[in-house]
């Protein structure tokens, strides 16, 4: 099918700040949570912070997407409704849910994203949410560049996908091994990351394979190198995941894509979806932020560089093996300065770090010189210097303005238009004395004009007609630039459109079955399926008729611990296992693995009991 929709840079927002940050620094979108329902519960926002961001964004043609993308319980839907109620009421231009129960409520008329927790990892999902009337699609993050360009083809949905930041090693939404083994469910927003802990892996006789590794810890993702790639498969939204992250991660993160996106754009002709420039003080690097290294996870398809056993932490940027030593400094054949965060693995692979304290003669004094010795290899995981740019960082986005003045006997005619096209004529009498200079007259109104350091307009052509240029006072030119501007901001309000969501159909849903992996937690959600021609066999996990975990799948993945480890048989490896297989946590916890080797996936289930 043929699309044309505009390309989005899709940025993270914890708070107000981080929102006004992404804005300033060239997103065309972001993503935030409320004050409750969405899917990370330590980033919540009242809803004054939300009304001032939309007002905000708005005026750049930048869109506010609300995360209520949470599964629910029955006691939850009505204050879903009511705030998803308020967020309409003001103009927030999406909200990204998981539960469809919603569907089932007296919603108002704004536009729909099916969040990645809804299991969007096939081309029928997709069809199935085009056909309810979803606007959006986000897409699961396992889904290669053949199997995106497949869904694109033969859909006519907006998709978005993750191109940025921390991986989920479960297909988004079939991840209950948090939940299963302390309560905090990932479908509410809750997770304890237990996929970043150490396991060790054993076979039926026990006999240990892989022993206190973090063996479910992927890489983070990093697909910058793939983003013309990604357009031509259908993708026009590119998300940067990191509702958590601070200040600085955004401006990094946002600047890097920014500009690699603008490049894309202008050479393939395409239109970007917001407006506003956004000029740089900084040369952003992604291996300056957090980061546990970067994989491109499955879009070229399988590939072992997508795990990081060693550690779940940020180890940071290579930089060089040390050269000397002495007992209380070292030297490398790298630069670092003083303040610099330095990490390296000890014999145990353990990952430890270090602080450089002064900077002698080349030669680098950490805080602690134990373990570090010569050959050792060093990562910098804090770069003072760049911090310190990003921190003194501070980007206004300004929208560019051309106006035009036409001077009569009779007015003075000023428009004014913005890159939308949005316009706004302002008419004055005309009862100023001729100016004696015309020159220096003429001058002076443009050098006026030119003032708008304090709105977000930035003056681009500026062009001034007319016979008898008049004498106008600085204190009245400054009065009729104000009015003109505080007319044209609102005619730019008014003028702002939110996308109106779609009516809801029923279409048959592609599974007749459904089981607690279609996290089916309300009463509202099951009359939809079944509005759909699916049977709910029994409700989620996180419902109170569901008491027990026992052999209940916890987790889908497609990352493989036979393939990483070297004995899957599709990759014709003669190394054998005795499988069943088991993951044991440091409790001793057992959970067995399962291989769909057809579809090269894992599977952990649970012999467990909820307590």
């Amino acid at each position: 099918m043929k699309r044309n929709f505009p390309i989005e840079l899709l940025a993270p927002a914890k708070d107000k700040q981080c929102a006004f940050t992404a804005i300033n620094y060239g997103a065309d979108a972001i993503y935030i949570g409320a004050s409750n329902f969405g899917a990370r519960k330590n980033a919540a926002n009242n809803l004054e912070d939300i009304k001032e961001i939309i007002d905000y964004a708005h005026k750049f043609n930048v869109k506010v997407f609300i995360t209520i993308n949470t599964i629910l319980f029955d006691n939850e839907l009505k204050p879903a409704q009511e705030l998803i109620n308020k967020l309409y009421e003001y103009k927030a231009d999406a909200i990204i849910i998981q539960d469809m129960g919603l569907l089932e409520l007296d919603l108002p008329p704004i536009a729909l994203h099916s969040s990645t927790q809804c299991h969007n990892s096939t081309l029928e999902k997709v069809k199935f949410l085009e056909k309810v009337g979803f606007e959006r699609a986000i897409l699961a993050r396992e889904l290669s560049l053949d199997e995106i360009k497949k869904i694109g083809k033969n859909t006519n949905i907006e998709l978005e996908t993750f191109i940025q930041g921390a991986l989920c090693v479960s297909y988004s939404g079939q991840c209950y091994l948090s939940y299963a083994i302390g309560g905090r469910s990932a479908n509410r927003g809750e997770c304890a990351q237990p996929c970043r802990k150490k396991y060790s892996l054993v076979d039926k006789n026990d006999k240990v394979i892989a022993k206190n590794q973090h063996l479910l810890c992927l890489k983070d993702f990093n697909a910058s190198d793939y983003l013309e790639e990604l357009i031509d498969a259908g993708v026009s939204s590119f998300k940067i995941e990191g509702r958590l992250k601070d200040e600085n991660y955004i401006k990094n993160t946002v600047s890097f894509y920014r500009q690699k996106l603008d490049e894309i754009i202008a050479k393939k002709g395409l239109k970007r979806a917001s407006i506003g420039t956004s000029a740089k003080d900084f040369e952003p690097n992604l291996y300056k932020t957090f980061n546990r290294d970067f994989c491109s996870y499955f879009l070229n398809g399988r590939d072992k560089n997508i795990t990081s056993f060693s550690t779940p932490k940020n180890r940071g940027e290579f930089i060089g093996a040390i050269t000397e030593i002495k007992k209380h400094s070292f030297k490398i054949n790298q630069k670092l300065n003083k303040n610099d965060g330095i990490s390296f693995f000890d014999e145990n692979s353990e990952l430890c770090g270090s602080k450089i304290e002064k900077v002698e003669n080349n030669w680098y004094f950490p805080n602690s010189m134990e373990k570090i010795k010569k050959g050792l290899k060093i990562y910098r995981n804090f770069d003072y210097e760049f911090n310190k740019k990003l921190e003194n960082s501070n980007i206004t986005r300004k929208i560019a303005i051309d106006l035009d003045i036409k001077i009569t006997d009779k007015t003075i005619e000023v428009l004014i238009k913005d890159e939308l096209n949005n316009s706004h004529l302002l008419t004055i009498e005309n009862d100023f004395e001729p100016a004696q200079n015309i020159e220096k007259a003429s001058q002076n109104i443009e050098k006026q004009f030119s003032k708008l350091g304090s709105t977000e307009f930035i003056l681009n052509n500026f062009t001034l007609n007319g016979e008898k240029i008049p004498f106008i006072k600085i204190n009245e030119l400054n009065e009729i630039r104000r009015q003109l501007i505080d007319e044209f901001v609102k005619i730019r309000e008014y003028n702002y459109e939110t996308q109106k969501q779609k009516h809801i159909k029923y279409s048959p849903y592609f599974l007749t079955e459904l089981d607690y992996k279609s996290n089916i937690n309300n009463e509202k959600a099951k009359e939809f399926y079944e509005k759909c021609g699916a049977t709910c066999l029994e409700y989620g996990l996180e419902h109170n008729s569901n008491k027990s975990f026992q052999n209940k799948q916890l987790m889908e993945t497609k990352h493989c611990l036979k393939y990483s480890l070297g004995f899957c048989s599709r990759n014709k490896s003669t190394l054998k296992v005795n499988e069943p297989l088991f993951l044991v946590d440091e409790k001793g916890q057992k959970y067995q693995l399962e291989f769909d080797c057809k579809n090269c996936k894992m599977k952990i289930f649970s012999n467990c009991t909820k307590k």
